[in-house]
């Protein structure tokens, strides 16, 4: 099916490729491009570095990302307008990771997840990102969104404090702390964000530079007072190849170093071993799987603002080859960002050039700006994560689902949202699916009916001999559904001499379907009960075929129509 084409297709470059082959490449679509690469890659700087302080790490590691996976990603995926880089859904599976095993250790799981994406890729799993339900995504997106805003109280309040491991135990831990809070990073933390909400009201540029911008001067103006805030350069420092220390960012680009050279927890060299690779498993498939499901609806977003269509499995080969390249020059955890991605499309990208400009951009203000983002107070950083939490929670659509949606994807959503508060996100997604595979299950289960078509003269128009009836089944006869109906029907059919089956309403007929059907049958032949079953549809004829099930002179019979079966119940002559 070719309008299915994209679910299955698997090359590399493909968006580029798909892009240049729609129209020539030529000086107007380069200039947009680049006018969007830029756009993007102003607002990629202070977010990679926010989102890289809230992972665990030194704020450097998230430009390194954006600059480096932002562009591999771009060149090789499948997805013509995204935007890769560090995002705000990871931080919950990051954190935990960097405050463990260091640095080193988030670079070995960022290198693992890659290989994850690689296999899942050629496996071509791309296309079953159709079948995770929105109440999952709506539930674990809006959890992972409460994660991060809890997170960033500490910075956003000046509070010296250790966020211990489990959720109700941060909670507690802030609230022992909130008295203790440090009024001038709340005031700087505060104004940041009265300066994104404002700004976001009465302009369509991006707001981040500028709320930063009141945040520093802020933060000046406390200073000239004597009243200091915690910055990026009070916070964070770095270690030249000459022996010297310096404050904040270093304005160099990355060196080639093999993860397990980095720092584990401990600051020393994290090495490599088997049983490292042990624990970091789990973490890497959860980091995989994340980044899979937020890459494909990223791209099935950007496709439904474009009428475009990205090819999945060539995104999670791209997503993989960019996580597996970046740990060697520092970089973490990268996927889409869906906020970045749009901002890219709506400021006129054509092409994946935008997002490989964007990489560039962000490298040269590493190279350009470090000393004056060392400025940057934590209290506004923190400031800007509440806002992108509070973006990805989409409140008003979580609002609208609650009022409108089924009870039971509500409770698929409320359990989501729940376990991913309160222990981990795969497991959110995990049970989440589960859950709503058997509430689906018990849904069409229960559009399973028979009834008896018996005096309906439209479909029988004769009389039947006596002790015989005519009973419809409509819907599938799947293992949830198959048990009720063949179990309704064996009941019947001791009050019988014989039953016709009309089936030509029964779309599915799987294993546990044919094994009910198998148990009515003996139950009919015990009770000498002769069975007709009529007008089998192609997927349940190929299952009964293939069980072997054979027609029984006065037990058993199939025929190809309702009206054949009832023209064998009438006499000889």
């Amino acid at each position: 099916m070719q309008h299915r084409a994209h679910l299955f297709s698997l090359r590399i470059a493909h968006a580029l490729r798909e892009s240049f082959k729609e129209a020539p490449y030529n000086p107007q679509r380069f200039s947009k491009d680049l006018i969007a690469g830029i756009t993007v890659g102003i607002i990629a700087i202070p977010l990679s570095m926010a989102l890289a302080i809230a992972s665990g790490v030194a704020p450097q590691y998230g430009l390194y990302t954006a600059m480096i996976a932002g562009f591999i990603i771009a060149l090789t995926g499948g997805s013509r307008y995204s935007i890769s880089g560090p995002t705000a859904a990871f931080v919950v599976i990051l954190y935990p990771i960097a405050e463990k095993f260091g640095l080193g250790g988030l670079l070995i799981a960022t290198f693992l997840s890659g290989v994850v994406l690689m296999l899942m890729a050629f496996a071509r799993l791309g296309r079953f990102i159709e079948y995770i339900p929105e109440s999952v995504t709506l539930g674990f997106t809006s959890g992972i969104a409460i994660v991060i805003a809890t997170l960033q109280l500490k910075d956003f309040f000046g509070l010296q404090m250790q966020y211990p491991e489990t959720y109700v135990e941060k909670i507690e831990q802030l609230a022992l702390a909130m008295p203790d809070l440090h009024w001038p990073s709340l005031l700087v933390g505060g104004g940041t964000f009265a300066a994104l909400l404002i700004w976001k009201k009465f302009s369509t540029l991006p707001p981040h530079i500028p709320a930063l911008l009141v945040g520093v001067f802020i933060a000046w103006l406390l200073g000239l007072d004597g009243h200091t805030v915690d910055t990026i350069g009070s916070r964070f420092s770095y270690l030249l190849p000459d022996g010297t220390t310096g404050a904040g960012i270093p304005p160099i680009l990355p060196e080639f170093v093999w993860p397990w050279n980095q720092p584990g927890a401990d600051g020393q060299p994290i090495g490599l071993s088997w049983t490292l690779l042990q624990l970091l498993l789990p973490a890497a498939f959860s980091i995989a799987m994340l980044g899979a499901i937020e890459s494909l609806l990223c791209a099935v977003v950007l496709d439904n603002m474009t009428n475009t269509r990205h090819s999945a499995n060539s995104e999670l080969m791209g997503q993989g080859i960019g996580n597996m390249l970046v740990p060697f020059f520092g970089g973490i955890t990268a996927t889409a960002a869906i906020a970045r991605s749009a901002a890219n499309l709506r400021a006129g990208a054509q092409t994946p050039i935008a997002a490989m400009i964007h990489g560039l951009v962000v490298m040269a203000g590493l190279l350009v700006l470090a000393p004056l983002l060392a400025h940057l107070p934590m209290a506004s950083m923190a400031a800007l994560l509440l806002l992108v939490a509070w973006n990805i929670a989409e409140a008003d659509k979580v609002v609208h689902f609650f009022r409108t949606a089924p009870r039971g994807d509500v409770l698929v959503l409320s359990t989501c949202l729940g376990l991913t508060v309160l222990f981990d996100m795969v497991i959110a997604i995990g049970v989440g699916i589960v859950l709503a595979a058997l509430l689906f299950m018990r849904d069409i289960s229960e559009l399973t009916k028979v009834s008896d078509i018996s005096e309906q003269r439209k479909m029988v128009p004769q009389e039947l001999p006596a002790g015989w009836s005519v009973f419809k089944i409509n819907g599938p006869l799947f293992f949830a559904a198959a048990d009720r109906v063949f179990a309704e029907l064996a009941l019947l059919a001791r009050e019988r001499s014989g039953l016709v089956l009309y089936m030509d309403a029964v779309p599915v007929l799987d294993a546990g379907g044919l094994s009910a059907l198998e148990k009515f049958l003996g139950a009919c032949r015990k009770h000498n009960t002769e069975v007709i079953i009529a007008d089998l549809q192609f997927q349940p004829l190929k299952t009964i075929a293939r069980s072997g099930l054979q027609p029984l002179p006065q037990q058993l019979s199939f025929t190809p129509t309702l009206a054949a079966a009832l023209e064998q119940l009438q006499p000889a002559g």
